[in-house]
């Protein structure tokens, strides 16, 4: 392989898993995409390097010398939210159903990065809508969920992009987001209370016009938060 690939590129392939699936176009050189991804991966491995240093550690001795190569890995899934296509997730996945009830989806586990101190924040999400025309596959609504949480936030934000993106895609009569959330910063740092959680909501339409509406939503939640 090295005869064919160009020496810079050999570093490069050398991080790379073997399940990992490249496209070199035939010709031995990395695409654009590939180019931006490895240049990516270490700035960020340079950025972990310094932390260790300036924290008082050697990020070169045996458990750190791969974490900086670690992190740059976890931030690509954790933060993978930022790649996603909403028009690929969602796939075609709108029916037209004949059901104007409420639809809840609820218990929607996320894991998210605090944008202020990078440290994670964590909970449950619980979704509501009544359709007008069309309803969205089942799946897709916990990907949405995933979609916005995998990038770094804040709760309150979170909520309501949830909730602007199922009104966006399906034009309901409404739309309800629930999100309960316990946050590390506030957990292992600062304040450090351990047993506080948040609740945010965003409501739409017929959820915030209308008071009926909205509690027979929150009767679904009742025990949740």
């Amino acid at each position: 392989m090295s005869k064919n690939v160009p020496e810079n590129d050999l570093v490069w392939l050398n991080n790379v898993s073997v399940h990992d699936e490249l496209d070199f176009g035939g010709n031995g050189h990395k695409t654009q995409d590939e180019y931006k991804d490895f240049e990516r991966k270490e700035n960020i491995e340079t950025a972990v390097r310094s932390i260790l240093s300036n924290v008082g550690e050697d990020p070169n001795r045996q458990g750190l010398e791969g974490t900086p190569d670690r992190i740059a890995r976890m931030y690509t899934e954790v933060l993978g939210g930022y790649e996603v296509n909403l028009e690929k997730l969602v796939n075609g996945a709108l029916f037209d159903v004949a059901y104007d009830e409420m639809i809840v989806v609820k218990d929607i586990e996320f894991y998210s990065m605090c944008e202020h101190h990078m440290l994670p924040f964590f909970g449950r999400a619980h979704v509501a809508y009544i359709p007008s025309e069309k309803v969205i596959g089942l799946s897709k609504i916990p990907r949405i969920v995933e979609m916005y949480a995998r990038r770094l936030q804040v709760q309150e934000r979170m909520t309501r992009q949830i909730a602007d993106t199922i009104e966006e895609i399906l034009s309901p009569q409404g739309v309800a987001v629930v999100v309960e959330g316990n946050h590390m910063c506030s957990m292992m740092r600062g304040v450090k209370k351990q047993e506080a959680s948040m609740v945010t909501s965003a409501m739409l339409g017929c959820f915030k016009n209308s008071d009926k509406t909205r509690n027979e939503f929150l009767s679904h939640l009742q025990g949740k938060i």
